[in-house]
């Protein structure tokens, strides 16, 4: 069973996985998956980009026809890789590429933790990505003053990984459920405030981590940098995106992850992106999920279960989703 992306929408089919014409082809066994924002966003044909629906999961070899995978293996998917696959949102994904591909879009992850806290690897190696970003621009993490803007998952890593690097965190969002949400999760110690509770001109970095750069939040974020300051585009951005008074392309820079020196009301700051994730980035975040001495509680960001059937329900109302991590079980409960 699964649940793909088509032409006319979602939908749900009870035939097994059609096996790639590539070959060499790995099969996976789903144990679990999740839903991903910007799963939604290319349901509702607001992303930009190549199709990575169903691409937060773990699961468990069951065939393999290249010697970079045993049968057993448990992996989770780096969907950034390009390889042929099926969605994630299924009993069974297919994947088929050449060997050095699939090693890099299958990363291997240990059998004792649970699947509901490694299901998160995917999203916390993008946040180990953005925090990579930042050292390369500000240098160390610690005593640096972080504010992240956006309290989804996303959000709420990012702010987690740099408290973690030492740096003061703070995180701030428009909506006072999702704060509310944000603070019944636990994951972190920092504060969290609405836009705007904020003073400004004091932060040394502000990451953008909401679904999209809009110019609300980039006006939000450009009035609490500090001059000289960093302003980090993690959120979704779309080609030719601009904001008047900046001198850079948004897209551009988040895409290519490339540095613009800018000017904003006098002050002179840095814009830079974070796109994607490396084989570092997973092995950093499976370091964080499995640390024996304090792991990353991802789970506390679970906000409801679902089957195959029922996330297809919540797929054709995207708006009704509140805060929280759905995750998706490949067999009924």
């Amino acid at each position: 069973m699964r649940v793909t992306l088509e032409e006319g929408g979602p939908r749900l089919h009870r035939s097994p996985p059609p096996r790639p014409r590539e070959d060499p082809a790995v099969l996976v066994g789903i144990e679990l998956a999740a839903l991903c924002r910007s799963d939604l966003k290319e349901v509702v044909g607001t992303r930009h980009g190549p199709s990575q629906f169903g691409h937060e999961l773990v699961g468990v070899v069951r065939e393999s026809t290249t010697s970079a995978f045993t049968e057993g293996t448990r992996v989770v998917l780096d969907p950034n890789v390009k390889v042929e696959r099926g969605t994630g949102f299924a009993d069974h994904m297919w994947a088929a590429g050449p060997d050095d591909l699939l090693r890099h879009a299958l990363q291997p992850v240990p059998h004792g933790p649970a699947a509901r806290r490694l299901v998160f690897a995917e999203p916390i190696a993008c946040a180990q990505h953005c925090l990579s970003a930042i050292k390369r621009q500000v240098g160390g993490l610690r005593g640096a003053q972080v504010v992240v803007l956006g309290a989804g998952t996303a959000g709420l890593f990012i702010a987690a990984l740099a408290e973690r690097a030492g740096a003061q965190v703070s995180v701030c969002n428009r909506s006072r459920a999702r704060m509310d949400a944000a603070r019944k999760a636990d994951l972190l110690d920092v504060p969290t405030l609405l836009f705007g509770e904020l003073a400004g001109d004091r932060a040394d970095v502000v990451v953008v981590a909401t679904s999209f750069v809009t110019p609300t939040v980039l006006d939000e974020a450009l009035r609490l940098v500090a001059p000289g300051g960093l302003v980090l585009l993690y959120g979704g951005t779309a080609p030719g995106d601009r904001h008047p008074g900046l001198e850079c392309d948004l897209d551009q820079v988040r895409r290519t992850e490339a540095v613009a020196a800018c000017t904003w009301q006098g002050h002179s700051l840095h814009v830079a992106g974070s796109y994607g994730t490396t084989a570092e980035d997973f092995a950093a975040a499976i370091g964080d999920l499995t640390d024996a001495a304090s792991p990353l509680r991802a789970e506390a960001l679970v906000a409801a279960e679902v089957d195959l059937p029922g996330l297809l329900g919540l797929l054709r109302t995207p708006d009704a989703l509140g805060p929280g991590k759905i995750v998706v079980h490949p067999e009924p409960s």
